[in-house]
């Protein structure tokens, strides 16, 4: 396999995230893993349900542990990038609606408010919301009994409220940070994408499903979320107006969607795919990234990028072909982060996407086949053919 070169400035990490208290007893030992493998940047996903347990209620010991981590991070030599919110709402905030109501903005903003009082002087480098337009969908696609409202309008008003929440916590957190005469801040939203295509490329209802399929789920959000942009089907109940919003836009991809005139998220037999069953399709990275470029003309995180592969049997494939789509592009990527540093050690064979195994009862941390890859790639900025012939030869997707 042929080596290539990646782009001079581009900074390559991995996702760290952070949601229960037995992580954040591993931070030491996680940060050293890191910079044994040269990692540049660490994104950190902060859990707003460990820090703020009960409403207006904050958790000073979660609080000093994340500091004395982000601390460490930074003396290590690893930039973090810390992500506000992700899944994991507070209990009592799911239970006043959560993102569907906008009189909960005003909670979310405080949070924010909080974390970036206690770390600001610590990050410089911020993603509001991950993934809002997938967590719309998964947690406001069904009939909420708080609302009694469908899915579609659910869905609508739920993405809509949290656009406007990584507005006002764009705004927040510079003038906070500036506040503290800090610069160099850098805000984005992250957003979960995919490449869109028809089952059937001759079928013009299922080409046209397809459009409708990518804008619903991603383009109307970005829009929104780095312009202010609130094209129907959104609604822009902050009255916002249109401007610049983002520093950078967050690119989590995984894989590619196939629609019909009915659905999307189909494959077909032939498709190379993952442990949990999604297309491997690596130029559906490109796609996205052109689609992103033509969207809000800014700088591009690839926040996410993963694949559940239990036994490590394609991990480095895997890598080496979302890596080669970003070499082989002229586009503005300035940072590419491998969506799982660790396995979910309850999160079963088929959902390990690691490139370190944990085991689910020592905690013991091994780096993988594809982790020292990954370290080689840091190193060399790039792969060489030696490299591609030691890890990749005889590695194969299955189907």
């Amino acid at each position: 396999m042929k080596g290539y070169r990646l782009p001079k400035k581009l900074i390559l990490g991995a996702a760290v995230p952070v949601y229960k208290s037995e992580d954040l007893a591993h931070w030491r030992e996680d940060t050293d893993l890191m910079a044994a493998m040269g990692l540049g940047s660490a994104m950190i996903t902060l859990s707003w349900r460990l820090i703020e347990p009960k409403a207006g209620v904050f958790d000073a010991g979660a609080v000093r542990q994340y500091r004395e981590a982000l601390t460490y991070i930074r003396a290590s030599g690893i930039r973090p990038l810390l992500v506000m919110h992700a899944f994991d709402d507070p209990d009592w905030f799911s239970r006043r609606g959560g993102f569907y109501y906008p009189a909960n903005a005003k909670t979310f903003l405080r949070y924010v408010g909080y974390a970036v009082k206690n770390f600001g002087d610590l990050v410089s480098d911020y993603v509001t919301l991950s993934e809002p337009n997938i967590k719309a969908f998964e947690q406001y696609g069904g009939t909420l009994p708080a609302t009694s409202r469908s899915n579609p309008l659910s869905v609508r008003r739920a993405m809509s409220v949290m656009a406007g929440c990584h507005i006002r916590a764009y705004e927040k957190i510079h003038r906070m940070r500036s506040g503290m005469g800090l610069g160099d801040t850098r805000v984005g939203v992250s957003l979960g994408m995919k490449a869109f295509a028809p089952l059937h490329a001759s079928s013009v209802m299922e080409t046209g499903s397809t459009r409708i399929s990518r804008f619903l789920f991603q383009d109307a959000p970005a829009r929104a979320c780095a312009n202010g942009d609130f094209a129907f089907p959104l609604e822009n109940l902050g009255g916002f107006k249109r401007g610049s919003y983002a520093d950078f836009i967050g690119i989590s991809y995984h894989t590619r969607s196939r629609v019909t005139k009915t659905g999307d998220n189909l494959t077909r037999p032939e498709d190379p795919k993952t442990d949990d069953g999604y297309e491997i399709y690596p130029k559906g990275l490109l796609e996205v990234m052109h689609e992103m470029t033509k969207t809000a003309a800014l700088p591009l995180w690839i926040t996410e990028n993963s694949a559940a592969d239990g036994g490590d049997r394609f991990r480095s494939l895997y890598l080496y072909d979302q890596l080669a789509v970003i070499a082989g592009s002229d586009l503005p990527v300035e940072r590419y982060y491998y969506g799982a540093l660790l396995d979910e050690p309850d999160g079963g064979e088929t959902l390990r996407r690691g490139l370190v195994a944990v085991d689910p009862e020592t905690k013991r941390r091994t780096v993988k086949k594809s982790g020292h890859f990954y370290r080689e790639i840091i190193r060399s900025h790039g792969v060489t053919e030696e490299m591609a012939e030691r890890y990749i030869t005889g590695e194969n997707y299955h189907r």
